[in-house]
């Protein structure tokens, strides 16, 4: 396993690692087997997001003898309230629900303190000068903490982590889905046959390309959440380019963004790992993902939100693009996410304040029905 080092933390990481949502789904016994295999095959970074006591449990009890082979990414704000997640800065609940995560993970220290889930510029600014955030320089004072993080799904306030010189590392979105949006170019030369990406980061979106380049340029590492899309990139019905993709090739992708280092996949079996785990030892060919990009069918958008943010402004003030996007990141799972429906719960307008007027729609340079996936998204969500 090749390891490359995280940014200003000078930590010594997989570059494949282990993103520990999936852990709960399974009996404990199992999911603590199946992370000491991981470890067993190399990976030595592991996040950890989540608040439920069971996730954290195994975590603790699969590190218990090794915890030195493991840097986890622990993440403050996540809490544990009424037997589900909430994202909080509110210190009644911070601090207590990161106590739990030392005890229950048997540690006295967390690799990286994760200032969890950071989304818009007024949560970034209300950070700012906080009891939350003096917390975090109290226990990286202390060395409870070793380095600082951030994770976040928003480049532009990525870009403002990175430029504060606060974070050593940021944990962040990263997918061909997500980054081949040509968000602002005009409509008429985006849907021409004859469209060209510019050259460099070709159709990466302007935001992303940036944040990318100013993390290489700053030394602020990135790992990456949501490397396969939830599965979506695999399945060419799914997949926003018409085209699947293979795991080898959605990790290669990551892993060749500027500032990229560890791509946390999320894993229900050793087969999963292993697969993986194989990118190490793949060929060229079976990690080329430019080449299947580069001949997706022209119209492989169509229907399929891109999140390019060509539907606004709306009436009703809905944020199309965020909506579409926890709506398709919560179908992707058996289950709605308790990460997905709280960051959609947080959304000043939900869809069910759809007015189903379809002004976005004529809008949408991809033909994606509007109206209706806000009545969808409504029912899903249940507002």
């Amino acid at each position: 396993m090749k390891k490359r080092l995280l940014g200003k933390t000078g930590l010594s990481v997989s570059e494949i690692g282990f993103g520990g949502e999936w852990l709960e789904r399974h009996p404990e016994a199992e999911s603590i087997e199946l992370m000491r295999y991981a470890g067993q095959q190399g990976i030595n970074i592991i996040d950890c997001w989540m608040p439920d006591p069971k996730s954290r449990d195994i975590i603790g009890k699969a590190m218990l003898g090794n915890r030195e082979k493991w840097y986890v990414q622990g993440h403050l704000g996540s809490t544990w309230q009424g037997g589900q997640y909430v994202r909080t800065r509110d210190m009644k609940y911070v601090k207590p629900a990161f106590e739990d995560l030392l005890t229950r993970l048997r540690t006295d220290y967390i690799d990286i303190g994760m200032i969890h889930y950071v989304d818009t510029e007024e949560d970034w600014k209300n950070l700012q000068g906080s009891a939350y955030m003096d917390y975090v320089k109290e226990l990286k004072e202390k060395g409870v903490i070793r380095h600082i993080g951030m994770s976040s799904h928003n480049p532009k306030i990525a870009k403002l982590a990175v430029q504060s010189g606060l974070v050593e590392m940021i944990l962040f979105s990263v997918n061909p889905a997500f980054d081949m949006l040509p968000a602002g170019e005009p409509l008429d030369d985006l849907l021409s046959e004859g469209y060209q990406y510019a050259k460099g980061l070709s159709g990466i979106d302007a935001d992303r390309a940036e944040l990318y380049r100013l993390c290489e340029e700053k030394n602020v590492g990135i790992t990456v959440m949501k490397g396969f899309a939830g599965g979506r990139l695999f399945d060419e019905k799914r997949s926003p380019f018409g085209v699947s993709l293979t795991p080898a090739q959605c990790i290669h992708y990551a892993l060749t963004r500027p500032g990229a280092v560890s791509i946390l996949c999320g894993f229900d079996t050793k087969e999963q790992v292993a697969q993986a785990v194989h990118y190490e030892e793949a060929s060229e060919a079976e990690r080329d993902y430019a080449s299947v990009l580069a001949n997706a069918p022209f119209h492989s958008y169509r229907g399929e939100c891109a999140y390019c943010g060509h539907c606004r402004p709306c009436a009703a003030r809905l944020d199309i693009a965020m909506i579409n996007k926890y709506y398709d990141l919560a179908v992707m799972q058996p289950d709605v996410p308790a990460s997905v429906r709280s960051h959609y719960m947080l959304l000043e307008h939900k869809a069910s304040e759809c007015t189903a007027c379809r002004a976005c729609e004529a809008r949408c340079p991809f033909g994606v029905p509007v109206a209706e996936r806000m009545k969808k998204t409504a029912e899903l969500f249940g507002c």
